[in-house]
């Protein structure tokens, strides 16, 4: 692929006023970025490699969120969207993925003061300062970011003073083995294996009276069992296997009717009832330590000690998590945890083996700084593979880091988070929001 390069200004540098800040990833979390820097008048350039903003949350746009879009909006975007004449939907009621696009984030990309800063099908490559590599330690910060974008097969670059990562994890999943090795043979069956929330009747041939396993604990994993629920009413040969490493399968379930996210408690009850009624067969606790292919798939593992080989499957749904992915960020200097692979002044207040969806406490700018000077890591990739974020948490962390590096640091001290108090998405659950 031939490329050709921008060349840079060599006359700017961090301290200009006209520099703006970057933003990396248009989802919920980099618009929310985005609508807090021009509602202070800041310049800034929003990066995002998929062909329309909230490019993730399209491949699952088909499923339901499971919280209300009082929850899913971030506060100073909707302000901006009320002064034009976008019509606020109904707080109370619950968003799919795609609604939240149509809905809210492309209304929010379209506003004047925004669309002529985003670019679309830019995919950031690498990003460094400028003159420096990582190891030069003498007037770094006093130079600008260089970022590194590919573009249309072309790479450009941008500078900035500071940079927002919101690339989140969706995009980078854990692979079915249990101890999270990436094996030759997982990744030769890719055409075999969804990472994501399949829609079912979408792609009928492929899921129906098919046998298909469906991997992880979590939320996504039960999602993806009911859409092949649906689908077995209408093609009843279809065989549904949930495999998860839960000690019992009640952990799987949640807080249920209990649960102050009603849609949430929701999915414990129906995917309850659904094994129950031997709808769904469970396998739990079961370790996948291989896969192996032939005419059909095995998955090889064991359960309380014992070696089992689970044979004859067609199709694999692995919804085990996700984990972030740093390489666009080498040549910068970061703390990232050694566990959680997350902020490392986060990993105390998220770690999933003590805390919860509703137990991690507000946190902002201070949390989040990194040795490197004015760039910062936010939303899920803030938390590296903890699956314990939520969508107003990432909002409330660009609100305080853009206050921050708007010089109000009132602001960005102050605590503005008001969550349900669940109790009940808790470390036990594989996948949390």
């Amino acid at each position: 692929m031939k490329m050709t390069f921008n060349i840079l200004n060599q006359s700017c540098c961090k301290s200009d006023p006209m520099l703006p800040i970057a933003i990396i990833g248009a989802g919920p979390v980099g618009l929310a970025a985005a609508a807090h820097l021009t509602a202070r008048n800041i310049p800034f350039i929003l990066l995002e490699k998929g062909n329309e903003v909230g490019a993730n949350i399209k491949t699952w746009g088909h499923v339901k969120l499971f919280s209300p879009w009082k929850y899913n909006m971030d506060q100073v975007a909707k302000n901006l969207l009320l002064q034009t004449d976008w019509q606020l939907p109904n707080e109370e009621i619950i968003p799919t993925g795609q609604e939240m696009i149509d809905q809210y984030l492309k209304p929010l990309s379209d506003l004047d003061k925004i669309k002529p800063s985003l670019y679309i099908n830019h995919q950031v490559i690498s990003i460094s300062r400028k003159l420096n590599d990582k190891l030069k330690s003498k007037n770094r910060n006093t130079q600008p970011f260089i970022i590194y974008v590919e573009s249309d097969g072309r790479l450009k670059t941008f500078e900035a003073r500071a940079v927002l990562d919101a690339t989140g994890t969706w995009g980078n999943p854990n692979p079915a083995q249990g101890n999270g090795v990436w094996l030759p043979l997982e990744k030769s069956l890719k055409e075999h294996i969804d990472y994501h929330i399949p829609n079912c009747h979408a792609n009928p041939t492929v899921y129906a009276n098919k046998k298909i396993a469906v991997i992880g604990g979590g939320h996504s994993a039960i999602n993806s069992l009911l859409n092949l629920v649906k689908l077995k009413k209408e093609a009843p040969s279809t065989k549904i296997t949930w495999i998860l490493r839960k000690e019992n399968i009640e952990l799987a379930y949640g807080g249920e009717q209990n649960d102050e996210l009603a849609e949430r408690g929701a999915l414990g009850s129906k995917i309850r009832q659904l094994v129950e009624d031997e709808i769904i067969k469970v396998i739990t606790p079961f370790f996948i330590t291989s896969i192996n292919d032939g005419e059909k798939i095995s998955i090889i593992g064991t359960s309380r000690n014992e070696e089992i080989i689970l044979e004859g499957f067609d199709r694999l749904i692995v919804n085990t998590g996700s984990r972030p992915d740093f390489s666009m960020n080498s040549e910068l200097r970061l703390s990232i945890d050694s566990t959680t692979e997350s902020v490392t002044a986060l990993a105390p207040l998220i770690d999933p083996n003590v805390h919860s969806c509703g137990t991690v406490r507000p946190h902002g700018e201070l949390e989040l700084r990194q040795p490197e000077e004015s760039f910062y890591v936010v939303g899920a990739k803030s938390y590296g593979r903890a699956p314990t974020f939520l969508m107003a948490t990432g909002y409330e962390q660009v609100r305080s880091i853009t206050s921050y590096l708007a010089g109000d640091l009132v602001s960005a001290k102050r605590v503005e988070l008001n969550l349900p108090e669940t109790g009940v998405c808790n470390s036990r659950i594989n996948e949390c929001c």
